[in-house]
């Protein structure tokens, strides 16, 4: 993609209205902070000090709209913490720059490898940078500096306790998770009546998966329904898939055909009628034509072999999910077995340390996107703030902190965040400015407008980055003014400001990119290397059906998925960034993309007639596995070192099963290893090179050693270690 097209991506997605549902009611929750807040210092103490407690209040509230699986108090109470240490350590060290600088590089370094724990942590720790650059009320002293943070630590408190007090949507994201992921299978069984072949993303059932991971108090709190239906919607895709292939499961035309269409479709209305369920804690009942589809009549069932089957267990299934939609999701009995292995384990705060610790140090890497993020995040702060500094404007601080909030590890969130920014903020900026000229100043109306206006920047949060930023502006502006700062010095400072941080963050990625274009090779083996490990594991499972290799399976399908998105989010930003080709063309990448989909959709038709550990075994499928395994393992490294596959091995173990007596006992997983066959040739001839673009990387590799002997040899190169 050309930088000129990459610009117009970047402002169409940075003002773009995204389409998601609104939540008026915790606005209101978290704006009623902000007033609490506000109000008592404003009226008790001073304006400015009523400033400095609201950016507690207004940050702290933020980031419970961020999208984590702990509890909204906890991320309220670690965010104003975070914001008073900053505040405090800021204060200590503001006045002179020999301190303040060297404490802000490493500040804006650390909140920059947060990102290594997750996007929530990141976000809130890049709020801390911009704690520290705003110095409302300056103190005099370090019991000043310990008010003013305790005064902020505040606002986190409030917001807490408002929590507490006033619950919404108890455990409502985790219903939603859960809720998304049994509608996913039911879009999914709906897509394939039509598309027997279709793909499955499973980002829904990975992020129930996050949702369902708590901590042992959560535990004990959590409503009964979260605790299964995850598990149930793992178990329906792969039979749904089998059911509707034209391979393996239904014929591809006839009344078998029509029957596999009815039964996919009553089977995506009890899905949908469960995820309704989910979500809003109510019973639903289901459509008594999709109950009478779901009977399966013994003599005249047209579908036959491993169709039938997977009607039968399709049948099994959707009554676990008829349960969950007649009791409304509040009645449901918990799986027995003994106590913690109920539920995936979150470690608590505490125990959250060393996870933390491993994290950052896995990103400590010159190559790694976080680390790359963190060293641009400190430059960019240290160097808009020197800056800004030197500008005939008040309040340099705003450049800083509009790099710091825009700037992400990925070029194009950055640039589209820098875009929005700037339009929201000016528009929030000339709104704001025309109701301060016709109100005149009045501390009390200010800080009235400011509470409305965080409210609403709190209701359009989710709605796209400019809409929530242009009340941000206004906020920040009815702020000010209430600490006595006339709207003539607020209002062209802050734009001019704010597009100077917003062109720094933009700058600092061109200078010091991470790229995700050449790294895709590498994302795209390791996929494929994942994907090899998990369908080998499905064949050990019917060459030896025991628990221990069932367990293998469901390791190596969880790792296949992390695979698959660490590929398509690099893949995603890929698309989006203004570089050439490195290793893998478009064309390349999309046809490998499609060709490891289908690798993996094979393997999931196997893993759905895994035989129990009583039933019968195929011995060939052991081989096989091995041979499956060893080459995507060498494969991996070939596409990484830009080498054609081979499958030498698949091809002469799927040869050496033919004719084989136990093979016509499982067709699902005979018909399989045929199609992950395909698949990987299909994978071959996306990724292989001509012998012309052989020879001409060779030809290229061989100028570059001339050139590295060259340099050498006149002096010009690297010097020897014995000198």
């Amino acid at each position: 993609m050309r930088w000129l097209r990459a610009f117009g991506e970047v402002v169409r997605s940075g003002l773009r209205i995204e389409e998601t549902r609104l939540e008026p009611l915790l606005a209101l929750r978290t704006a009623t902070g902000v007033a609490i807040v506000i109000g008592p210092a404003l009226w008790l103490i001073s304006p400015a000090y009523a400033a400095s407690a609201a950016l507690g209040a207004y940050s702290a509230g933020g980031a419970t709209f961020q999208r984590t699986w702990r509890p909204r108090k906890v991320i309220a109470l670690s965010a104003g913490a975070g914001l008073a240490l900053s505040t405090f350590v800021g204060y200590l060290a503001a006045g002179r720059l020999v301190t303040f600088l060297p404490l802000l590089a490493v500040w804006g370094f650390v909140a920059g490898m947060a990102w290594a724990v997750g996007s929530t942590a990141g976000i809130v720790a890049a709020t801390t940078v911009g704690s520290m650059l705003v110095t409302v009320t300056l103190p005099t002293s370090v019991g000043r500096a310990l008010e003013h943070a305790g005064v902020i630590a505040l606002g986190g408190v409030v917001q807490a306790m408002l929590i507490l007090l006033f619950p919404i949507r108890r455990w409502g994201a985790h219903r939603d998770a859960l809720a998304d992921a049994l509608a996913a299978v039911a879009d999914y069984a709906r897509r394939l009546r039509h598309d027997p072949t279709a793909s499955f993303d499973p980002e829904p059932l990975m992020t129930a998966r996050d949702a369902a991971a708590v901590t042992p108090s959560q535990a004990r709190t959590r409503p009964p329904v979260l605790h299964g239906p995850r598990g149930l919607a793992e178990r329906i895709r792969p039979v749904v898939a089998v059911l509707a292939d034209p391979d393996v499961g239904a014929p591809a035309e006839g009344p078998g055909r029509d029957r596999a269409r009815e039964l996919l479709d009553a089977a995506a209305d009890v899905l949908d009628v469960a995820a309704r369920s989910i979500r809003r804690g109510i019973p639903a009942e289901v459509p008594p034509r999709s109950a009478d589809v779901l009977r399966v009549d013994e003599e005249h069932e047209v579908l036959e072999g491993p169709a039938r089957q997977a009607a039968e267990r399709l049948v099994e299934l959707l009554g676990e999910a008829l349960e969950i939609a007649g009791s409304g999701g509040g009645k449901r009995p918990t799986q027995p077995g003994p106590a913690g292995s109920q539920f995936l384990v979150r470690p608590t705060m505490f125990r959250l340390v060393p996870v933390v610790v491993r994290a950052v140090r896995r990103e400590l890497r010159g190559d790694s996107p976080v680390f790359r993020h963190a060293v641009r995040l400190a430059a960019v702060a240290t160097l808009g703030y020197l800056i800004a500094a030197q500008l005939p404007l008040g309040h340099g601080y705003w450049a800083p902190i509009a790099s710091v909030m825009v700037m992400r590890p990925d070029f194009h969130r950055t640039y589209a965040r820098a875009v929005a920014r700037l339009a929201g903020t000016l528009a929030g900026v000339a709104l704001a400015t025309g109701m301060v000229r016709a109100l005149g100043p009045d501390a009390h109306v200010f800080g009235a407008l400011a509470v409305v206006s965080a409210g609403l920047s709190y209701t359009l949060s989710r709605t796209g980055y400019a809409y929530s930023q242009c009340f941000t502006a206004a906020y920040v502006v009815f702020l000010l003014g209430m600490g006595g700062q006339a709207w003539e010095q607020t209002v062209p400072e802050r734009v001019v400001l704010t597009l100077l941080g917003g062109a720094l963050a933009m700058l600092a990625y061109v200078v010091f990119p991470a790229w995700e274009t050449p790294r895709l090779p590498g994302r795209l083996a390791d996929w494929l290397a994942a994907n090899g490990r998990y369908a080998a594991a499905v064949l050990r499972s019917y060459a030896d059906p025991t628990r221990e290799h069932r367990a293998d399976m469901r390791r190596a399908l969880l790792a296949s998925r992390e695979a698959r998105a660490a590929w398509q989010e690099a893949y995603d930003r890929a698309r989006q960034e203004p570089v050439r080709p490195r290793g893998l063309t478009s064309r390349e990448a999309e046809e490998a993309q499609e060709a490891l989909k289908g690798f993996g959709r094979a393997a999931m038709l196997m893993e759905s007639d895994v035989p129990r550990a009583d039933s019968r075994f195929v011995p060939e499928a052991e081989r096989f596995a091995e041979a499956l395994e060893a080459d995507t393992a060498q494969a991996a490294v070939d596409v990484r070192e830009h080498r054609n596959p081979d499958w030498g091995r698949v091809e002469e173990a799927l040869h050496a099963w033919e004719g084989a007596a136990a093979g016509d006992r499982s067709p699902v997983v005979r018909r399989g290893a045929e199609l992950q066959k395909r698949a990987l040739e299909d994978l071959a001839t996306a990724v292989s090179r001509t012998p012309l673009e052989r020879d001409v990387g060779s030809a290229r590799e061989e100028q570059r050693v001339r050139a590295a002997v060259e340099a050498e040899g006149d002096g010009s190169g690297p010097a020897h270690r014995d000198g």
